[in-house]
């Protein structure tokens, strides 16, 4: 193989399960600590107040929305970066980096227009009481308008990731939610002479956490060597590398995107019952970070192994990440839907949940966790989808469960049923759809692709 790529051979040649591991572990750990950091700074504003809580909660769909820009633009730039080392053509995977740091600042230049002027219209939207509306408007702008740090750093962890180290993405992310943490108190309950700021304070630590992590990444890309490097001296965009990076970025983000679209209609289904159970939605994102971040984390190991041997046209090995991958994740959803059945009023109670949430959050939890298992194969299937630099398919499968099939089903459940409890049943029916289409996508995929790939890879 071509020398520039020397480095990455062990996504070609290491043993599958000990490699996934290996790539896939560092990533996963980063991920339970970015789920504890929101359970703990849902913990701390829920001491603030009930409708603290509420805010954050109605704010989560445009931080999703966030999430969902500079996530999938990276997504796509690893696909690429992937691909092209897999082929032996490091420059052009070096371009493909440089665009995505680019394109990472751009999309914040436009989140930060809207934090500054906005914001108020959105929670006008579900909520009439002033003061809840109030504490979302402060929370969401702080978040937009600082989220640079956010997209830059989100973009340099993928870039390393696509090359198969997996450590230093990692770190940063511990390095933003470690030091989030740790700002939390500080700011929202005013120490060291600083003025309590309640949810305010809550956004001011979770973008400082951002940006700290994004100084110390950019320190570590320029001070030591790397499978590539990223360079702007020179520097033109080239529309066909932005469009490689957009025919996976752009299916992942809309993917996510869907995300924001399903909290803001399922916010509107749960808020004609009572403020309490869209808290308790919200609340729920926040428990299930704990189960679906250590699968993102494993998918983050596996796309890039994924990517090698596509480009690399190693069908066995290909073939090996996926079934492995969904063990691993059947695993890691079993553990949490037992969790979520048999302890639903202990993880709630961790944020000071009064009766009327437990009372509504309780059943929730035990009847969503049991669409966990066909979440585990869906979520791994779109990863390969990912990998192939098929994101079209990854993005109808994340529309049927969260738009086409949950939305109509809350809402269908709401109505035949007229209580909060019959809406929970729509996730399950929704999992259980997009898996049948994941399924099917596959086997097309399969067929069409996979299937003719060379039976030992490509020349080494």
């Amino acid at each position: 193989m071509s020398e520039n790529v020397q480095p990455q051979n062990k996504m070609g040649t290491a043993k599958m399960l000990p490699l996934i591991f290996s790539m896939a572990l560092p990533a996963m750990f980063s991920m339970m600590v970015q789920a504890l950091y929101n359970i703990v700074d849902t913990y701390f504003v829920s001491q603030v107040s009930e409708k603290a809580m509420a805010a954050v909660s109605l704010a989560f769909p445009i931080q999703n929305l966030q999430i969902a820009f500079a996530v999938g633009t990276a997504v796509g730039v690893t696909s690429l970066i992937s691909r092209r080392l897999g082929e032996g053509r490091k420059a052009e995977a070096e371009s493909a980096a440089s665009h995505g740091i680019v394109l990472g600042l751009c999309t914040a230049a436009v989140f930060a227009v809207y934090g500054a002027f906005f914001t108020t219209p959105f929670f006008k939207m579900f909520e009439s009481d002033p003061e809840i509306v109030l504490m979302g408007d402060q929370y969401i702008s702080v978040c937009c308008i600082f989220s640079f740090g956010s997209f830059v750093v989100v973009m340099l962890e993928k870039i390393l990731q696509a090359t198969g180290n997996m450590l230093w993405p990692m770190i940063f992310q511990l390095v933003g939610a470690l030091i989030n943490i740790a700002l939390d108190p500080v700011f929202i309950f005013g120490y060291f002479g600083l003025p309590a700021m309640g949810v305010t304070g809550a956004a001011i630590a979770t973008v400082g956490g951002q940006i700290i992590s994004m100084i110390f990444a950019a320190i570590v890309f320029a001070a030591r060597p790397h499978a590539i490097s990223i360079s702007f001296k020179g520097f033109r965009p080239r529309w066909e590398t932005i469009k490689n990076i957009y025919a996976v970025g752009l299916p992942a983000i809309v993917m996510q995107a869907i995300g924001t679209v399903m909290n803001m209609a399922m916010n509107g289904i749960l808020s004609g019952f009572s403020t309490a159970a869209y808290t308790v939605f919200g609340l729920y994102f926040k428990l299930q970070s704990f189960v679906f971040m250590p699968v993102f984390g494993l998918t983050q190991g596996l796309l890039p192994i994924m990517g090698f041997n596509y480009g690399a046209r190693n069908k066995k090995r290909l073939m090996q990440a996926l079934s492995h991958g969904c063990l691993i994740a059947l695993f890691i959803m079993l553990a949490g839907m037992l969790a979520f059945l048999l302890l639903p009023d202990k993880l709630l109670s961790i944020f000071n949940a009064s009766d009327e949430l437990l009372y509504i959050g309780v059943p929730a939890l035990r009847t969503i966790c049991t669409c966990f298992i066909f979440a585990a194969l869906g979520i791994v299937s779109s990863t390969l989808f990912q990998a192939v630099g098929r994101g079209t398919y990854s993005l109808i499968v994340s529309i049927m469960r969260q738009l086409a099939v949950l939305v109509p089903s809350a809402w269908l459940l709401s109505r035949i049923f007229g209580e909060v409890n019959a809406v929970w049943w729509a996730f399950p029916v929704a999992e259980t759809v997009s898996l049948l289409v994941s399924v099917f996508f596959f086997m097309r995929l399969y067929t069409r692709e996979i299937k003719s790939l060379d039976k030992n890879g490509a020349a080494q």
